[in-house]
């Protein structure tokens, strides 16, 4: 077992750079925020954010800022070029809260049928319709109080100006750039101009991105979807041989929806709809683990952990066979359903693995031929914002805008590729998430938040693709069926089962080896993994203040005043 661990963190360090590469010390919680906390992944981002809430600004106008900071100083994921989910809870007791969904789309041109194997997932063809600076000024429209442009022009100065890089920022650069021979662009915009290696205080100077966002500083939206910046975006497509044109750009629009609500031992929880998958199979999850008592068993026992995976595998397989963008496809109300879940629970064998396969009798299976980020905001008046927002891929596409500065995403292989082709190794091909135009793919972004009697005691997302759900899981049932303090909840190690491959990633395989062994004879597979990053805010039970905790599994911020 310790050979093994020792070859798992080999491994992690020699072949997923691009997961790890930014990768600090742990950061201790803030306690006593007087005016609001910013945790986000960006030291500077989360300082960005901080200043805007002295200003004055409520917490939306600090993720607007946060968010436009972050697409300088964490181009590995903060954007201007991809889309995502903001869950705001409003401190106005009188106003609901609201998601600000802003997605990406397929262009106009797409159709399910356009991939085949040879397509590359870092190429224009797959790269979908930009939806975040559309949902940033949304959510300023309907929340903000500063001006739009006070709230843009901390990160013209970042990019025009430069701002002093840290070690893990140095070796994430270091990593894309050696890692894209393909990408000159990005090479150019993102290496040293003399070749050299970054190291921790080199400056990083972004001119042409300055542009881009001094144009949607004055502009708005309008900045970015018409005029100059469209245009050198459609050209980048023609280039590449990508389907987003100038109608795409004009015609995106964001979205207010309202949240998925479920409850969970008393506690109320928010999370968005589709086209995210997150807030439906959250719900789905903790209305199964409703059934049982799991502080009885021990956090991680095998018993709560054979549970919580059995727990994932049915909602992953409901996630492929239910969910897509809901304006394409009817969405079951049950899966939100306690009486539907208590079905679920009752189906758990609590001493044997169910068979992935066994799940879905009905989903025909054939043979076998980072990134995403998230941040957490709350003022002085208990307005509470979880925002998460991605390009996909470390990097997206890899594709720098020639001109404009700014990295695309390559969202559209979040789409079921390959229609009706489901495999056991975990590609999926149902019909609710395959490709149409116009449509937003399905997402795993879970922005979550948890109140109790109307008061805030929890704001977590993270990022990692198809694990973000399960991420938010055990942050959940860390704090409230276990009582762990915020940082402890946070630094816990994390469990995942997609459904298939029919396999669980668990962080504790080397701190936990006899519960590893009694569940592999229960008959569940596991393996060694890193897992999200869950910049969190919570409500410490017993003095009444909120803590802010970054994530020891990356670099962060946790900024407040």
């Amino acid at each position: 077992m310790h050979r093994a661990c020792t070859l798992l963190l080999v491994v992690l360090t020699l072949l997923l750079p691009g997961m790890i590469a930014l990768i600090g010390s742990a950061v201790e919680p803030t306690r006593s925020p007087r005016h609001g906390i910013v945790v986000a992944v960006s030291p500077p981002g989360a300082e960005v954010g901080r200043a805007i809430l002295q200003k004055g600004g409520n917490a939306v106008d600090a993720a607007v800022a946060t968010a436009f900071a972050m697409a300088v100083t964490y181009p590995a994921a903060g954007n201007i070029g991809g889309g995502g989910f903001m869950l705001i809870y409003p401190a106005d007791s009188k106003h609901e809260p609201v998601v600000i969904e802003y997605r990406e789309k397929a262009p106009l041109a797409a159709h399910k049928s356009m991939y085949t194997k040879k397509d590359s997932r870092y190429s224009a063809k797959a790269v979908g319709v930009p939806g975040t600076v559309r949902g940033l000024a949304l959510a300023h429209a309907r929340f903000g109080t500063l001006p739009w442009k006070d709230l843009v022009l901390p990160a013209v100065k970042l990019a025009e100006e430069g701002f002093v890089i840290d070690a893990p920022l140095a070796r994430s650069l270091n990593w894309i750039v050696a890692d894209s021979p393909r990408f000159p662009e990005l090479r150019r915009v993102l290496g040293k101009s003399d070749g050299s290696a970054w190291e921790a205080g080199d400056r990083l100077v972004q001119k042409d991105l300055a542009k881009t966002l001094r144009l949607i500083a004055e502009q708005g939206p309008d900045g970015f979807y018409k005029g100059t910046v469209a245009e050198l975006l459609t050209a980048e497509m023609k280039r590449g041989g990508g389907l987003i044109t100038t109608e795409d750009l004009a015609a995106y629009e964001a979205k207010i929806r309202r949240p998925i609500h479920g409850t969970y031992r008393g506690y109320d929880v928010y999370a968005p709809p589709p086209p995210s998958s997150g807030g439906t199979c959250l719900i789905e999850m903790l209305n199964i683990l409703e059934n049982f008592d799991l502080r009885k068993q021990g956090r991680f026992s095998p018993e709560t952990l054979h549970l919580m995976i059995e727990t994932m595998r049915r909602a992953y397989c409901d996630r492929a066979r239910y969910l897509g963008d809901a304006d394409f496809v009817k969405i079951p109300a049950f899966l939100t359903d306690k009486e539907y879940a208590r079905r679920l629970a009752q189906s758990i064998d609590r001493h044997k693995a169910t068979r992935s396969e066994d799940l879905a009798q009905d989903i025909p299976l054939k043979g076998e031929g980072d990134s995403t980020t998230h941040f957490s905001i709350l003022d002085g008046d208990g307005m509470a914002v979880a925002n998460t927002y991605t390009l996909e891929h470390s990097y997206g596409s890899r594709i720098v805008v020639r001109g404009a500065g700014f990295l695309l995403n390559n969202e559209m292989m979040d789409f079921n590729w390959f229609p009706g082709e489901t495999t056991r190794g975990g590609r999926i091909g149902t019909e609710p998430n395959q490709v149409a135009p116009g449509k937003r793919m399905l997402s795993s972004q879970t922005p979550t938040i948890v109140t109790k009697n109307g008061k805030v005691v929890l704001i977590t997302g993270s990022p990692g693709s198809r694990t973000i759900i399960n991420t938010v899981l055990c942050l959940i049932v860390n704090t409230i069926d276990f009582d762990m303090d915020l940082q402890a909840a946070v630094d816990a190690p994390r469990l995942h089962h997609p459904w298939f491959p029919d396999t669980a990633g668990f962080e504790g395989t080397c701190e936990y080896p006899e519960t590893v062994r009694r569940l592999e004879a229960m008959g569940h597979s596991l393996h060694g993994t890193r897992q999200g990053d869950a910049h969190s805010i919570g409500l410490d039970r017993k003095t009444g203040k909120y803590i802010g905790a970054a994530d020891h599994r990356i670099d962060g911020k946790v900024s407040e005043f």
